[in-house]
């Protein structure tokens, strides 16, 4: 059963496998192919998954594992250069 808390790591890790920035859809579709069966197992995170995704990045930025959103194309998620 996923958790709102596991969104981050799995923003990061679609950042990752994506060379370090990505389209919001592009993270999206990571997370949904590579964790498809804990998201329809996790209650009404199931509903709220795309949202919660969002939220998750919002906290990357704060804690400096993501740039800020000034700092990349509209729409794109990009990781700070130490974690590419």
């Amino acid at each position: 059963m996923a958790t709102r808390s596991e969104l981050q790591d799995w923003v990061i890790q679609a950042l990752k496998a994506a060379g370090g920035a990505a389209s919001i859809v592009e993270v999206a579709k990571y997370i949904w192919e590579h964790h498809e069966s804990e998201l329809k197992s996790s209650g009404d995170l199931f509903y709220t998954w795309q949202y919660d995704m969002r939220w998750a990045c919002t906290k990357l930025r704060e804690r400096k594992i993501v740039q800020a959103a000034e700092m990349s194309d509209r729409g794109e998620w990009r990781l700070q250069p130490k974690l590419d």
